[in-house]
């Protein structure tokens, strides 16, 4: 058993919360710009002050409501400014945030809904109006639901800021800093479910404590990213806690923070925007990687392109045994006008790092990415623990690893492999199940449920996750992730579910990303097609995916090895149910949805 811990830097009061901030901001920085609000034409500029201004009129129509100290309020939308709006103006009244989904379907809403008895909800369009209501009616409540887009009609609900606006407009201002002062750090500030990857989500219950010591935390391992005048366009549903904690560091911190949910059109979003810094899941460094090198192949500079990557990742490499020598210095100089800054644009320009979590990135990209001049500082943390726990930071990198712990934070890997985590971060209870609570709480430390490593410098490697470990039927224990990672860096693929637990080898089933598709068929003089169904059989693409099979098995030992694989139709998405929102599969419904094609792999 071994473990690491960082000495805490800083402390949290009994009678501090979230909103301290926005009065602080707005008095001693009235003029600073904390947000960019997309509008119609481009970005309107929100001061400190401005902010502080919309909080007080959201939280004012609350309290006139009816909302009171304890209660929960759902959010059903898309990341948005008036996301953000709401959750401090929730937070202003002593209420807690219940984040829901926008993609979340009718049963998953039903279930947060009726869990967590929440007394109001907003949403953001007039389907998810017609859904609460529709499920409001039969569980009895709750009463108070709100529209975020304005809609028209005779019977139409008034976009929710201005409502509630209008609604409060006799409330005193000070009435909304009493009941935001009264709000002590013990106090619930949300309530997130768990994205439910192993069965019903769970809520987690997370303190003004829990938010604002992680917050705390990591602006100051960050001094050079959260900085005040710095900016970051969040694109991550705020739903989730990674983005969640995100916002509260912008905030704190005194960072411009913009918001879109328009991830098809993210490259045009980042070119306006110009962010100094961005956040994003592995898949999104994926693909922005293997756009770039299906264009150089496309434009028939492709051996240029490998040659550059090749480049950036010795050059990286270099920085960890000493520095480049001259002539990779001289090389990677040149690479950087010809390649490095083409990519560097995709960014906005101004991007000289990348926060990343939710999933291992994997040395190759990460090295890459820093040899472009951006690197990527992944991180480690779950919903139980107010997202990050170890960060890799601008000073303390490790590439391959998810970092150190964060100060306060202990870092322990129990016998059998399990990281357990001891963090002011982490949650009170699960709400409503003491069962799990006594599961997860043991002796003061978090049971995560995942597999790591701790080196002697107390970096955290992530290797799979308890739940997950395949089984062979020959006795091998085999952890698919590793396997997974390699296999969806191809430029063809999008995702991959290792499987063969209790078979005799272990097998894979593989989607296609429809992105890189029309390329793949033009290089390969194959006729234009819309998916991959037609391509199931052909053997180019078969040899194009067993190579990047075979790459990811040169990782592994022969039992671990991917023996078979099939090639499914149609892709895994967070629509149809088998991605969780931060694009992870859900093992169960996969296998479920595609036991035909299973059981194909091992009928011989």
């Amino acid at each position: 058993m071994w473990e690491f811990t960082l000495p805490a830097t800083t402390a949290v009061g009994a009678q501090e919360n979230l909103t301290d901030v926005v009065w602080a901001n707005a008095e001693r920085f009235a003029g600073s710009v904390s947000f960019r609000r997309r509008v119609e034409g481009g970005w309107l500029d929100v001061t400190a002050r401005d902010f502080a201004g919309h909080v007080t009129a959201v939280a004012k129509g609350l309290l006139a409501a009816g909302i009171e100290p304890g209660d929960r309020i759902a959010l059903l939308s898309r990341t948005r400014y008036e996301w953000t709006l709401l959750d401090y103006a929730i937070w202003a009244t002593g209420g807690s945030t219940v984040p829901i989904y926008e993609t979340s379907s009718p049963e998953q809403v039903e279930w947060i809904l009726s869990d967590s008895g929440a007394k109001a909800v907003v949403v953001e369009t007039a389907a998810h109006y017609a859904m609460v209501q529709d499920i409001a009616a039969r569980l009895g409540g709750p009463a108070l639901l709100w529209q975020i887009d304005p809609t028209t009609g005779a019977h139409s609900p008034a976009a929710a800021i201005d409502e509630l606006t209008a609604l409060g407009a006799e409330i005193r201002d000070d009435a909304v800093r009493e009941r935001a002062r009264a709000v002590g750090a013990e106090e619930m500030a949300t309530l997130i479910y768990t994205s439910g990857t192993t069965g019903r989500p769970k809520g987690c219950e997370l303190t003004h404590r829990n938010l604002l010591g992680v917050t705390r935390s990591a602006v100051s391992e960050f001094p050079g990213l959260m900085q005040p005048g710095n900016s970051l366009l969040l694109f991550l549903p705020l739903a989730h806690v990674l983005a969640r904690i995100i916002q509260c560091c912008c905030v704190y911190g005194r960072i411009t923070l913009g918001h879109t949910s328009e991830v098809k059109n993210l490259v045009a979003e980042l070119a306006d925007f110009r962010p100094t810094f961005v956040l994003a899941v592995p898949r999104v460094f994926e693909k922005v990687y293997n756009s770039a090198r299906q264009q150089a192949y496309t434009q028939g500079k492709g051996r240029i392109f490998d040659v550059a990557v090749a480049t950036a990742i010795d050059w990286s490499r270099a920085q960890d045994t000493g520095g480049a020598g001259l002539a990779l210095r001289a090389k990677h100089a040149l690479f950087d006008q010809l390649v490095y800054a083409k990519l560097r644009a995709v960014l906005g320009g101004r991007c000289r790092a990348a926060l990343s979590g939710g999933a291992p990135l994997g040395e190759r990209l990460g090295h890459f990415f820093r040899g472009v001049g951006v690197a990527v500082l992944e991180g480690y943390g779950l919903t139980e623990t107010s997202a990050p726990a170890t960060v890799n930071t601008e000073k303390h990198v490790k590439i391959g690893t998810v970092g150190q712990p964060l100060p306060g934070v202990t870092i322990k890997i129990d016998d059998d492999g399990e990281v357990l985590v001891k963090s002011p971060g982490v949650l009170r209870r699960y709400w409503h199940d003491e069962q799990a609570t006594q599961d997860a709480l043991v002796d003061g430390w978090l049971r995560t449920g995942d597999l790591g490593e701790l080196d002697q410098d107390g970096f955290l490697r992530i290797t799979g996750r308890k739940k997950e470990i395949i089984v062979t039927a020959g006795g091998k224990n085999v952890s698919p992730a590793a396997l997974e990672d390699r296999i969806r860096s191809h430029r063809l693929i999008s995702q991959c579910m290792v499987v063969g637990d209790k078979q005799p080898f272990v097998a894979a089933l593989i989607t296609l990303d429809a992105e890189a598709l029309p390329a793949w068929r033009a290089e390969h003089g194959k006729p234009a097609g819309k998916g991959a169904a037609d391509l199931i059989g052909d053997e180019d693409l078969h040899a194009e995916v067993q190579r990047a099979v075979d790459d990811a098995n040169k990782t592994v030992s022969r039992a671990e090895a991917i023996r078979k694989f099939q090639i499914l139709p149609v892709d895994f998405t967070e629509e149809g149910g088998q991605l969780t929102p931060t694009l992870k599969p859900k093992r169960a419904v996969v296998a479920k949805e595609f036991a035909a094609e299973i059981e194909a792999l091992y009928g011989a």
